[in-house]
């Protein structure tokens, strides 16, 4: 889950985005909805713009310009793609006195690093900030104090209900502040070489897949009788395992006080087992990740399933090409639910603009803003109100074999529990997944792996 979220995948471009087959948005007059502030198709009755209609008593929708004109510095990292999907526009129309400008920084590192560095200072902030799933823990735990409290905003149970509990949770501190408001989510599933499976003699049939594959036993299992049909891989790496099993029990990295507790942890040692059992079956290509070997393998079926969030969908279709259509498809993540990417919108305590800024961050983060990323993004909705449109649920994805997309990642976000988080979870699992590569790759004791994994997290954690 706390793997890079790569929102660089979106610098694809248009065309990668667009083999996804997701709808565009309405090309319906648009009117001002009274509550969320959200052009919305008129006479909508779509849940999300329901959600934004019944939102604000008032009827009209607060700028917190004061009549001002102002500029909102909204700081990112990668690529959000709210220009792109035309809500900068959006906003600037509904709130003719605010001007709309980015602070982008690539790579997420950089923007975090950056992050501390002001947030220590207590200067140079943008009036909103964006928070990674990779850092949000962070923030909830020594920054808290330094960002509004969501919990105490007008209307703030109405905005917290319209979201994933788990989402709201994770950007909320022990003592209760929630530090932003999500934008995307990933909820992962299983993505599959259909065709490889196939040709292999084997079931291939993503209902049939789901119940066979019902626990990483047995997918493991499964990808075993594929090795030996084939003599291939059977799916990318150990990380594929590990990163999504270890969020499928009650505790991960942290207990239930939200200390590091690595070595006790039932979830980290299930999923260590099973990433080792895989290694020792010699059903992983022994690729790293997001590496150019990886890359190439997508579309030379190196390997035939990998463990995918939402947004990597549009990542495959990028690597794979026009020869991949229909050759890939999706089906249920073994084991149950489990998140991989996602992102908040923050808002710096006590800066110039600072109820104008709450008021963007909770536009840009609406049902019906969070359904326009989706249409024409992808970016799967943090908002439960938005992903119960039918828009989201009804999606199939013409280049993954028609795969029900909107219900399969739409029962994995309903049905995710989040186990506590810490703010050492990043570091924690590159430990982790670098002895599980020396396993995989360099034939290492899986015993000798483990201890040495503890002692790294051990200087890490302290």
């Amino acid at each position: 889950m706390f793997m890079t979220h790569r929102r660089t995948r979106l610098a694809l471009g248009v065309a990668a985005v667009a083999a996804l087959a997701l709808a565009g948005c309405s090309s319906g007059k648009s009117t001002k909805s009274a509550a969320s502030g959200s052009p919305s198709s008129a006479g909508s009755s779509s849940p999300a713009a329901s959600a934004s209609a019944s939102a604000s008593a008032s009827g009209a929708w607060n700028c917190g310009d004061g009549g001002q004109k102002i500029t909102l510095k909204i700081g990112l990292f990668g690529n959000f793609a709210y220009k792109t999907a035309g809500l900068y526009d959006q906003y600037q129309k509904l709130c003719p006195n605010i001007t709309i400008q980015e602070d982008d920084i690539e790579q997420s590192s950089d923007y975090w690093n950056k992050l501390k560095t002001n947030l220590a200072a207590g200067s140079g902030l943008d009036d909103i900030q964006a928070i990674e799933v990779g850092f949000v823990a962070q923030v909830t735990a020594n920054y808290a104090d330094k960002f509004v409290d969501f919990n105490t905003v007008p209307n703030a149970d109405k905005i917290k209900s319209t979201f994933f509990p788990w989402k709201w949770q994770m950007a909320t501190s022990t003592d209760g502040k929630t530090v932003g408001l999500g934008t995307d989510a990933g909820p992962e599933a299983m993505c599959y070489r259909h065709d490889l499976l196939q040709q292999a003699g084997m079931d291939a049939d993503r209902d049939k897949l789901a119940q066979d594959w019902a626990t990483w036993d047995d997918f493991i299992k499964f990808g075993e009788q594929y090795k030996q049909k084939t003599g291939k891989a059977f799916i990318d790496s150990t990380g594929s395992i590990f990163n999504a099993a270890v969020y499928q029990s009650s505790e991960a990295y942290d207990n239930a006080q939200g200390q590091p507790d690595v070595a006790n942890s039932p979830g980290v040692k299930a999923a260590w087992d099973l990433a080792v059992k895989a290694a020792q079956a010699g059903i992983t290509a022994k690729i790293n990740q997001w590496t150019p070997e990886w890359n190439q393998s997508f579309a030379s079926g190196r390997f035939a399933t990998i463990s995918c969030p939402a947004w990597m969908l549009a990542y495959i279709t990028s690597q794979a090409g026009d020869a991949g259509k229909g050759k890939w498809d999706v089906t249920s993540l073994p084991g149950g639910s489990a998140n991989w990417g996602g992102s908040w919108l923050g808002v710096p305590k006590g800066g110039p603009h600072e109820q104008a800024a709450i008021a963007l961050a909770e536009w840009l983060t609406a049902p019906q803003q969070q359904l326009t990323m989706w249409n024409s993004q992808g970016f799967w909705p943090s908002s439960q109100v938005a992903a119960q449109d039918p828009s989201v649920q009804n999606k199939t994805n013409e280049y993954f074999n028609n795969a029900p997309i909107g219900q399969i990642f739409g029962k994995a976000a309903s049905e995710l529990k989040m186990p506590p988080i810490g703010p050492y979870d990043t570091d924690i699992q590159s430990a982790l997944d670098t002895e599980l590569g020396n396993i995989d790759q360099n034939h290492k004791d899986p015993t000798k792996a483990w201890n040495d994994a503890l002692a790294k997290i051990k200087q890490i954690t302290g």
